[in-house]
């Protein structure tokens, strides 16, 4: 018995207790925005409400499991991560099996689990999977990075994910990962002109992607943003969001309180509109404190990779950082029309059984950092007893 409670004393000292008060709190805060936006009310919650609880009470037990894990052993199983993301993604394209949201009907984002009517949205699970198989692959090939073969190479590493995710119809995603990897490799010091060319590339194919690849729905959202008054059902969503967040003032109109948001007058309130519940109901001031706590988030990650002194480390938590980060940046650009609408969900703070499950996959990765790393002197770290197609 006494070992017991020493394993548990141990188990406790060594858990990184701020990142996972953090993340409880904002979650909590979460499940109360996304119960006021379903208009379920004090006590009560909607589908959306108790699937996002699950979801986080399951990923919490993930998290604590996964934080007790040698991260090492998870970096040395990147061929079995790489093919079940793989895998996962490829599920989409099977009939019957990948779904899209019923406004969108043409993409294939979601994987029906059985006849539960619950589904999987297997790209926020491929983001971890490419962060983890990236690092090692940065890793690997570390001493030469700057060598153009293998700049090739990490791009076709990265391309892999961006393209399948862009094949199902989710461009949301497929932005994440190209800040991902864009963060990633500036964290591993490519050469800046690398960066430069790779502008330069994206520049000249903008009028493919434009004419080939972008969907009409996505070149509406785009241009809505130009021309409103043209695309009047297609800003409509954003104008009712931002008119939620003035409505809100400085000190907003309280939880449950909010007009817009228990008229239902914002589509998607739950969902990538959850700003907007912050920001009527909660004001300016929920809006500045909400967008803090995930600044101390971001911060706190980064800081157990530089604090490591492991290079590789400091990958792993870049590339977990530049996830919530981006997908912060971009969904509260997308609820103050600054960005057009393009699916992506606000960390810990919207609905969806998936994002809520996945983020604190990536949380206990991060605690496995945090607990089996040591201070040590900055070394090129370099996997020992992996074998990859990069060396």
């Amino acid at each position: 018995m006494n070992k017991i409670i020493s394993q548990i004393k141990t188990f406790i000292k060594e858990t990184d207790k701020f990142l996972l008060f953090l993340s409880v709190i904002i979650s909590v805060f979460g499940i109360l925005l996304v119960s006021s936006a379903t208009g379920t009310g004090i006590g009560s919650f909607s589908r959306d409400g108790k699937v996002m609880i699950i979801a986080v009470i399951i990923g919490l037990v993930m998290a604590l499991i996964i934080s007790v894990i040698d991260y090492n052993f998870i970096v040395r199983m990147w061929p079995v991560i790489a093919g079940v993301c793989i895998a996962l993604m490829l599920l989409l394209f099977i009939p019957g099996v990948g779904v899209g949201p019923p406004s969108r009907p043409d993409v294939k984002t979601w994987i029906v689990i059985g006849s539960s009517g619950l589904y999987f949205q297997p790209s926020e699970l491929v983001k971890i999977g490419f962060i983890i198989t990236f690092t090692v692959h940065i890793d690997t090939v570390r001493d030469e990075l700057n060598s153009l073969k293998n700049v090739i190479f990490l791009c076709i590493h990265a391309a892999i994910p961006i393209l399948l995710v862009l094949v199902s119809g989710d461009m949301g995603s497929a932005l994440i990962f190209i800040l991902i990897f864009i963060v990633m490799l500036f964290a591993a010091e490519l050469k800046f002109s690398y960066f430069a060319l790779g502008a330069g590339l994206v520049l000249a194919a903008l009028p493919l992607a434009w004419n080939f690849v972008l969907s009409s729905i996505q070149k509406d959202r785009i241009l809505a943003l130009i021309h409103p008054e043209e695309y009047p059902d297609i800003i409509y969503q954003q104008e009712q969001g931002l008119r939620a967040i003035k409505n809100g003032g400085i000190f907003g109109q309280g939880l449950y309180k909010g007009e817009y948001t228990q008229g239902g007058v914002v589509p998607e309130s739950e969902n990538d509109m959850i700003f907007s519940v912050i920001g009527e109901e909660f004001g300016l001031i929920g809006c500045l404190l909400t967008l803090a706590v995930f600044v101390i988030l971001v911060f706190r990650i980064i800081n157990i990779g530089k604090k490591s002194n492991d290079r590789t480390v400091f990958l792993l938590c870049t590339g977990v950082a530049s996830m919530i980060a981006s997908q912060l940046i971009v969904n509260i650009g997308m609820c103050l029309k600054l960005l057009p609408v393009i699916g992506i969900t606000l960390p810990f703070l919207s609905a969806g059984g998936s994002s809520n499950l996945c983020i604190y996959i990536a949380i206990g990765l991060i605690l496995s950092l945090s607990r089996y790393t040591s201070e040590k002197e900055i070394v090129n770290f370099r996997f020992k007893n992996i074998s990859t197609p990069f060396d």
